[in-house]
């Protein structure tokens, strides 16, 4: 009897230890995020920042140097073409400092030389020029009496003429040397307040005014800007794209314009690619690349869009898209050997799965074989796990 209480004790003391070393060797269960393999519509973009700007703009500028006049107009307020959009007084000198004035003076001081020595050679012409013609009277008087050779009176004759042709040229010498001294006294001498043209500049086009480099009362050289005009309603997209993103898009392309959290996202169309990049720093302090890529919005209804020239947008352009893919999310993703691999939940165990992935979004990726629709996977799956390793899901999919 007691022989047969110790091999009882025994065989539960079997029992108890292979139960101890069953669960210590047995697989622990892993808890996992999930998410089902699905079949839907699948948009590749590229995503960039861009800013606004308007299509048909017009910087005035002044058309002569001068003083412009104070100019009223403030940004926003409409014009029509023609409007006079600022005045330039052309006759106002600008003061001039002390050495640009002895400068000035000086050359006016050298101008009166030139004058009085171009009189002077102009007069002593003239002299020439009488003496001359008494000659020739002289010679043909007596040529006609015999008492002189014709080859004399031909001489006096050219004589004559050289005369005539030097008192022209000092004429014109003096012209110019009193013209000369006109310019140089106008740089000193500004005209009458009364006789100053005041120059009216005029709007090329009907449009807005969208900024006014002028506003009060300045000296400002020909061609010196004054206000941009332009039509707010014409608004084009600018967005700068690495020029191997910029590769991937086609003119007429679709996207999507973002204009911030509380407003519509608009439509818009790939208009134009620039076809010559630009070097661009980043701000990590990175060169690259970039390629301007002009968008056109779509008209979007009676509303017009609360957007401005020079704002800022979000711009998603679309380079491929298909209404009905099998698409698995990119965080189930991870690479296995030269390929992309997910674990896919079967008999309550991860399945080591090798997949060939299609195109790619930030989210989503095409599944071009190895999953089918329905399937569960594991998203961000830990390192811990392995093939075939026991698990359980923490949350639906």
């Amino acid at each position: 009897m007691r022989g047969l209480r110790n091999h009882r004790g025994a065989v539960v003391g079997v029992i108890g230890t292979g139960a101890v070393v069953a669960l210590a060797l047995w697989p622990d269960v892993i808890g996992v995020d999930t998410a089902t393999v699905t079949r839907a519509p699948l948009v590749v973009t590229v995503d960039a920042e861009g800013r606004t700007r308007v299509r048909d703009r017009f910087v005035v500028s002044a058309p002569v140097g001068g003083r412009v006049l104070r100019i009223d107009l403030e940004p926003g307020d409409r014009v029509e073409r023609g409007d006079i959009v600022a005045r330039v007084d052309a006759g106002a000198a600008p003061l001039l400092d002390v050495r640009t004035r002895s400068e000035a003076e000086a050359a006016v001081d050298a101008a009166r030389a030139a004058v009085g020595a171009a009189r002077a050679e102009r007069e002593r012409a003239s002299a020439s020029l009488a003496h001359a013609e008494q000659e020739l009277e002289r010679a043909h008087r007596m040529t006609a009496a015999g008492a002189l050779a014709a080859q004399d009176r031909d001489a006096r004759q050219a004589e004559e003429r050289m005369a005539r042709e030097t008192l022209a040229i000092a004429s014109y010498a003096l012209d110019a040397a009193a013209a000369e001294l006109l310019r140089a006294e106008a740089r000193l001498v500004p005209r009458a307040a009364a006789n100053r043209p005041v120059v009216a500049v005029r709007a090329p086009a009907a449009g807005v005014i969208l900024r006014r480099l002028h506003e009060s009362e300045a000296v400002v050289p020909v061609g010196a800007p004054l206000v941009e005009i332009g039509e707010p309603a014409r608004l084009e997209i600018v967005s700068d794209l690495l020029s191997t993103d910029a590769t991937r898009i086609r003119v007429g392309a679709r996207a999507v314009v973002d204009q911030g959290s509380y407003a519509e996202a608009l439509a818009a169309v790939v208009r134009r690619i620039e076809p010559s990049g630009f070097t661009k720093v980043s701000a990590l302090g990175v060169e690259e690349q970039r390629v301007n890529v002009i968008l056109d919005l779509v008209e979007a209804g009676d509303e017009d869009p609360v957007l401005g020239d020079a704002y800022r947008v979000d711009v998603r352009i679309v380079v491929w898209e298909a209404a009905d893919v099998v698409q698995v999310p990119t965080a189930a993703l991870f690479r296995h050997g030269a390929g992309w691999a997910v674990y896919e939940i079967r008999d309550r165990r991860a399945r080591l799965t090798p997949v060939e992935i299609g195109r790619q979004t930030g989210r989503d990726a095409e599944v071009a074989a190895g999953l089918s629709e329905g399937a569960t996977v594991i998203v961000h799956p830990p390192d811990s796990l392995a093939d075939r390793a026991r698990v359980t899901a923490l949350s639906e999919p």
